[in-house]
């Protein structure tokens, strides 16, 4: 079992609280590069007609479609939202999807540094959602439309570092969003993490990285946020309950990437952040666990994550914003964002709530007292 030398500082109820109101506004103005794999989301909507007399499937009558940004763009869609300013840095594809999903990026997400190439199939997810007039659509079947492998073209690569590299110039945090599609690479992030200690600015420039596939392959960045199934896949074993074997996971990872900071969410069983030389920190789950939809919810959890690090926030206080924002958006239907009144309400609510900080310590960790 990990041995602390230290522990977070828990302020009273009141000062934390007011801390972290202070944080989120911050965020307004922080410059934030996201990089990664861009993937267009797609939404159809209907309504369920009748059972066909073909097969015993539902026949729909069809409602709308809506497209939204996935992967990389979620995070930056997620950043503009909560106020910050976000450049996203990837590759999109000259076809329908493509072009659907350049309109549909939130205002505050600068695209110049976004990369059209043709003959590239930009990564779609179209997801079939079905229910009846008065009842909340569900999702029935999910049909991904993919390039599995990235080109090996190195002039596209050099190209695409050499955009990076530009947009990194100015910024106050980069999120890496590594979806597996071959854009990133660990060659790549350590080239932008060479390039921003070059710089002349005082204060060193935070670099988060989400990689669904390739985790262990980053190393020496400020943090990571997987989930637990991507931990349990990582070092093949299983986590469920058992509190030990958690500890050992966090700190295998955290170990294994050299990271500062590692945070594994658990879905309804909340968050666990992984610090050297700290006590393990377990923050419950914010608001009902009865869920709407998990889409992007990752990309949320990154992005408030970024942002509140480059405002000046601790690790602690940082996980905290993000367990409210990861909150916020799987209560609502589909790729969604988090907004700073939503933020803010969260945390004020939360904090006249709750008496006392949470616990550090033993196999409740976490739970209020």
């Amino acid at each position: 079992m990990h041995i602390a030398r230290s522990v977070h500082p828990l302020p009273g109820n009141h000062e934390r609280g007011t801390r972290l109101l202070d944080l989120i506004d911050r965020f307004g103005g922080r410059r934030i590069v996201v990089l990664g794999d861009l993937i267009a989301d797609e939404f159809i909507y209907g309504q369920i007609a009748r059972v066909s007399r073909e097969a015993p499937v539902l026949i729909l009558r069809y409602d709308s479609t809506e497209v939204l940004p996935g992967g990389a763009g979620n995070a930056a869609n997620n950043v503009a939202a909560l106020g910050g300013g976000a450049t996203i840095v990837g590759l999109i594809g000259a076809d329908e999807s493509g072009r659907r999903l350049r309109r549909s990026f939130h205002p505050g997400v600068a695209k110049n540094s976004l990369l059209g190439l043709r003959g590239y199939t930009t990564p779609t997810k179209t997801r079939i959602l079905a229910g009846g007039v008065h009842s909340a659509k569900q999702q029935v079947v999910r049909i991904d439309r993919e390039r599995p492998v990235f080109s090996e073209d190195e002039a596209l690569r050099e190209r695409i570092a050499r955009t990076a590299e530009a947009a990194v110039a100015n910024c106050d945090g980069v999120l890496v969003s590594d979806y597996g599609y071959g854009l990133v690479s660990p060659a790549l992030v350590a080239r932008l993490k060479a390039r921003l200690a070059a710089s002349t600015r005082r204060r060193a420039i935070p670099i988060l990285i989400d990689s669904r596939y390739d985790l262990l392959r980053y190393r020496h960045l400020t943090a990571c946020a997987p989930n637990e199934a991507e931990v349990e896949q990582i070092l093949g074993v299983t986590i469920d309950d058992n509190a030990a074997t958690l500890e050992r996971a966090g700190r295998a990872i955290l170990k294994r990437t050299a990271m500062r900071a590692v945070l594994v969410t658990r879905g309804s069983r909340g968050m666990a952040l992984f610090e050297p030389g700290r006590r393990t920190v377990h923050i419950p789950i914010h608001g009902s666990d009865e869920i709407a939809d998990v889409t992007g919810a990752g990309d949320t959890v990154m992005a408030t994550m970024m942002l509140a690090l480059s405002a000046g926030a601790s690790f602690y206080e940082a996980s905290l914003l993000a367990n409210y924002a990861g909150g916020i958006v799987v209560m609502k239907r589909g790729t969604a964002t988090a907004s700073p009144d939503e933020l803010r309400h969260a945390v004020e609510s939360d904090h006249a709530a709750a008496p006392e900080p949470w616990s550090q310590e033993g196999p409740e960790q976490g739970r209020r007292q």
